[in-house]
């Protein structure tokens, strides 16, 4: 376990909390892909897929990390962990709300051009990514990257004059 804290930069008990979550999110992922896969097989079936799955996400999360330890200013690894499930967070929230919002708004796939309901569905979930982002962010404690974040994606919209 010390060689574990030691890696992963951790102070104090209560930042173990975020691998753990991190670990449950990406085993609750791999269970519901490997139930979209084989759908049709038994419970033990889906379990061994999904371990398999699990292993092969967590390994690649953990490439990612290395990759991108480098290029995001952070204090403490573990930070990461948290940097993840903010963007995990944020982008499974602003589908649910994107929808609902289009209904309310009478926009559906059967009184529209199915490129124009695309369109707008892309885009106000993409406006409401933007605003769940920095809130994630804050109530994660991380409002100062998801904040500078936000500033460069805006900027590569050409919208970055707003912020200013």
């Amino acid at each position: 376990m010390e060689k574990f804290k030691k890696h992963w930069e951790i102070q104090h008990n209560w930042q173990l909390l975020f691998p753990f979550f991190g670990l449950i999110i990406l085993g609750y992922s791999a269970f519901k892909i490997s139930n979209a896969i084989v759908k049709d097989y038994n419970f033990v079936f889906k379990i061994i897929i999904a371990s398999g799955l699990f292993f092969l996400l967590l390994k690649l999360t953990l490439f990612i990390f290395k990759k991108l330890e480098k290029k995001w200013i952070l204090d403490y690894k573990w930070e990461m962990i948290r940097v993840f499930m903010v963007f995990a967070f944020t982008g499974t929230s602003s589908l649910y709300i994107g929808r609902p919002i289009m209904i309310l708004m009478g926009i559906t796939k059967e009184n529209l051009n199915p490129i124009l309901y695309w369109f707008l569905f892309i885009t106000i979930g993409l406006v409401f990514y933007q605003i769940l982002l920095v809130t994630f962010g804050w109530l994660f404690g991380q409002f100062k990257f998801f904040w500078e974040f936000e500033k460069k994606m805006l900027g590569r919209f050409g919208l970055k004059r707003f912020l200013n």
